[in-house]
């Protein structure tokens, strides 16, 4: 994987937790957000600041709302947060 440099620190950001689920949102068409995908990738953080990404995704969403095991995957992984954003 490429590195990845936060600006005001001139620092790489390091890795903090591997495995960290989070959850896309879909909009409901009514200003509200539902879910819709769960995924897995990697938590970096920058040292100096503490900012902090999730990047590593695999190719494919752990699982999408409309399958029956969304709820217990959602459980399982427990997502860090949702990103409601398209």
């Amino acid at each position: 994987m490429k590195p990845v440099v936060c600006v005001p620190c001139r620092l790489f950001f390091k890795i903090k937790k591997n495995g960290v689920a989070i959850e896309e949102g879909m909009p409901r068409g009514d200003g509200t957000w539902g879910p819709y995908k769960l995924w897995q990738g990697d938590l970096w953080e920058c040292q100096g600041c503490g900012a902090q990404i999730v990047r590593g995704f695999g190719s494919q969403a752990i699982a999408e709302h409309f399958e029956a095991k969304y709820a217990t995957a959602t459980e399982r992984f427990q997502p860090l947060f949702r990103v409601d954003d398209c």
